[in-house]
C-alpha cells in the first residue's frame, strides 16, 4: 500500500455509504492522531485503540443522525497525495466550505485542523478536507 491516509479515509467512505456503525481500520500513529481531530471536532462518535497483530487497529464508531440516519460526515477528500504533496504557510490556509468544514494538517505542533494552525500561526501539509 502506497498511500495508508488515503485507504484510511477509503475505508470512513466505504463504511459511511454502506451504513455502518462501526469501522475497523489498521493503526498508525497519524491514523490515530487524525482519528482525534475528527472525535474533537465531532465527525464520529467514539474510537478505540485494539492492540492486536503487528500494528493494531482503531475502530470507530461512526455517527449518524437518529432522525434521519444522515451520517455527519457528508464528504471526506483526500488533498496531499505521495505523488504531489500539498503545503501551505499559516497565511494561505484553505477555508472548507467557507468555515463550516475543516482541513486536516500535519504540523510540526502535531495533526491539528485548519483553524488551530491558523491561530497558532504554523503551516503544515494539507491531508484531507472533512465536511
Amino acid at each position: 500500500m502506497t498511500d495508508p491516509i488515503a485507504d484510511y479515509l477509503t475505508r470512513l467512505r466505504n463504511a459511511i455509504n454502506a451504513k455502518h456503525r462501526v469501522v475497523e481500520i489498521p493503526a498508525s500513529n497519524l491514523k490515530k492522531e487524525i482519528t482525534k481531530v475528527l472525535l474533537e471536532k465531532g465527525y464520529i462518535l467514539n474510537y478505540k485503540f485494539m492492540e492486536e497483530g503487528p500494528q493494531g487497529t482503531i475502530k470507530v464508531a461512526l455517527k449518524y443522525d437518529p432522525v434521519n440516519k444522515v451520517n455527519a460526515i457528508k464528504k471526506i477528500i483526500r488533498i496531499s497525495k505521495p505523488g504531489l504533496r500539498k503545503y501551505v504557510g499559516y497565511k494561505e490556509m484553505p477555508r472548507v466550505l467557507n468555515g463550516l468544514g475543516i482541513a486536516v494538517l500535519s504540523t510540526s505542533k502535531g495533526v491539528m485542523t485548519d483553524k488551530e494552525a491558523r491561530e497558532a500561526m504554523i503551516g503544515g501539509e494539507v491531508l484531507c478536507y472533512v465536511y
